[in-house]
């Protein structure tokens, strides 16, 4: 084979490299926000872009994080594929705190006084019953309302930085490429 290795990984390795990649942890973040700040856009359309993607992340409608990260920033005119890149906020490991905390700010909002508390048990019986009717109620609507601060807040954080961090980005390369070709800017 040509491109065989000399030393087949043996599974200890395989395992070791699963839970500690040799890249580190930062490769991918970094990976996925250099891809953001390379696109052809102004940093304004990345911000927003960016901001629509980090709301929509926020909000427990998995599955179509990215359809709405993309009809937000299509409405706002940001850009399209910062916006379904962004939505890599919402991942396995997140998703447990983002639906945590959208519950909690939900049931603030919904029910201030002493509210009904609803377990993890009994959530887990209703789903294994499939009483999507009465999680309504207790769960469901607790976490849309909760979700929609959220969002916004994640959106009006995500802005100014994505935009501060486009356009220096923008202005360093393009002095970069001026330097490059001779003229002085």
């Amino acid at each position: 084979m040509l491109f065989r290795r000399r030393k087949p990984v043996t599974i200890s390795e395989r395992l070791g490299a699963f839970f500690w990649p040799r890249k580190g942890f930062t490769r991918a973040p970094r990976y996925i926000a250099l891809r953001v700040l390379r696109l052809n856009s102004s940093p304004h359309a990345i911000a927003v872009g960016v901001a629509a993607g980090a709301a929509s992340s926020l909000t427990p409608f998995f599955g179509l994080h990215i359809v709405l990260a993309v009809l937000l920033a299509s409405a706002f005119s940001g850009n399209l594929v910062a916006a379904a890149i962004t939505t890599v906020l919402a991942n396995p490991v997140t998703i447990p705190v983002i639906l945590t905390a959208s519950y909690e700010v939900g049931t603030m909002l919904t029910q201030p006084q002493a509210a009904q508390a609803v377990g993890g048990q009994e959530i887990m019986r209703m789903l294994e019953h499939l009483d999507l009717a009465s999680l309504w109620g207790p769960v469901f609507k607790p976490m849309l309302i909760g979700s929609l601060p959220l969002a916004a807040a994640g959106g009006l954080i995500f802005y100014p930085l994505a935009f501060q961090t486009a356009r220096l980005f923008q202005e360093r390369r393009r002095r970069a490429r001026a330097h490059r070709l001779g003229h002085p800017t």
